[in-house]
């Protein structure tokens, strides 16, 4: 009998930039010139099928008349079709227009996109490099930097995935002119997270200016696209798996992600998180962490953003409930959540640590009361 050592020691650089502009697509088409994937000029642009019209089909046309070889994989839009029958589809087609390892995937669209995309590279061909074109707030603020990537099932959220950086990411704030009301209010949430967990600052900053952000302006876009990311970094940068730290960037996601899928993704993520939020503040109150005023003006700013505060009617609060139970936080069969400390902060339980369990009752008592 005998053991064999084998050793694979290594450094790895995912460092990355992230580009913060208006009308970045001569910059991408210039970065990929220089060099920014090497001299790989195979690219499969991956879209939905809404941002295909607005966007995708301009960088593809861009990218051939470059002179590169590219085609475009268009899956039909909404969180629903986040699954492994999607991603299967996009890797067959790929197969069969001949894609291998001498290849980049440059992901246009919102978090559905840059999350499925991005499991997509890390495992076709056991990992190939790919690049993020965020094109709304929501994706700007959250799914397109930090190198989570992920699939649903009937079952869970977001369990089905993995780490897997990109070689850079462009939010395209010129993008956002073009979504919908709805897209812009839902990607508010994700913002306003970040400012409860880690900026009061920046929570005033968006309390003062929500007319204008919600109205597109320029000038306060591109403020809250850099204090999205710098919050973002800051947590990434200490704790890229997410072992300890990063489950501050789950605030208010247990009661979210839930809700968003027993609405059957009715509602939309930043709407559902909304709610998440509402319910960890009041949560937060109870055990003593924040304030009654506190509260209520966190409450009242998601109220400003005009995002919901309260469930819809049609959710089965005890089916709800159950689903917490699906939570990636969930240890040993027992409910966790990362609880807000005052506006700008979050409670760190003991070193390290950033949720804590909470009994069903608890949270059956705050959800019955919404």
């Amino acid at each position: 009998m005998s053991t064999f050592n084998v050793e694979l020691k290594k450094v790895v650089d995912d460092s990355y930039d992230i580009e913060i502009g208006f009308e970045l697509m001569d910059k991408l088409i210039w970065d990929l010139k220089n060099g920014l994937v090497g001299k790989l000029r195979k690219f499969a642009v991956i879209t939905d099928s809404i941002v295909k019209d607005l966007y995708a089909d301009k960088i593809y046309n861009r990218l051939l008349k470059e002179g590169y070889q590219a085609d475009l994989f268009v899956f039909q839009e909404g969180e629903k079709q986040k699954n492994r029958r999607t991603k299967e589809e996009i890797e067959d087609a790929m197969l069969a227009k001949g894609y291998r390892r001498d290849c980049c995937i440059i992901a246009v669209g919102g978090g559905v996109v840059t999350d499925l995309a991005g499991f997509i590279a890390g495992t076709y061909g056991r990992g190939v490099p790919f690049i993020n074109y965020a094109t709304t707030l929501l994706a700007a603020a959250d799914a397109s930097v930090g190198g989570k990537t992920a699939v649903d099932t009937p079952l869970a959220t977001n369990l089905i995935g993995l780490f897997n950086q990109p070689e850079k990411v462009y939010l395209d704030i010129a993008t956002w002119k073009t979504l919908p009301q709805r897209q812009i209010i839902s990607g508010m949430a994700e913002t306003i997270k970040h400012a409860c967990l880690a900026s009061r600052e920046f929570f005033d900053y968006l309390d003062a200016n929500m007319d204008k952000l919600l109205q597109v302006e320029q000038e306060a876009c591109e403020h809250i696209a850099e204090e999205n990311c710098k919050v973002k970094y800051e947590v990434v940068m200490k704790d890229e798996l997410e072992s300890g730290l990063r489950e501050v960037l789950n605030l208010g996601h247990t009661v979210g992600r839930a809700i968003e899928t027993v609405s059957e993704y009715e509602l939309l993520h930043g709407e559902a998180v909304s709610i998440g939020m509402v319910a960890e503040v009041k949560l937060a109150y109870k055990l003593g962490y924040v304030t009654a005023e506190e509260r209520d003006q966190v409450i009242d700013l998601l109220a400003k953003a005009r995002l919901p505060i309260s469930i819809p009617d049609y959710i089965d609060r005890e089916m709800l409930v159950k689903k917490l139970y699906t939570d990636k936080k969930v240890r040993d069969g027992k409910l966790r959540f990362v609880i807000q400390k005052g506006i700008g902060n979050v409670v760190e339980f003991e070193p390290g640590v950033f949720a804590t369990p909470i009994e069903e009752s608890v949270a059956r008592e705050i959800i019955m009361d919404m």
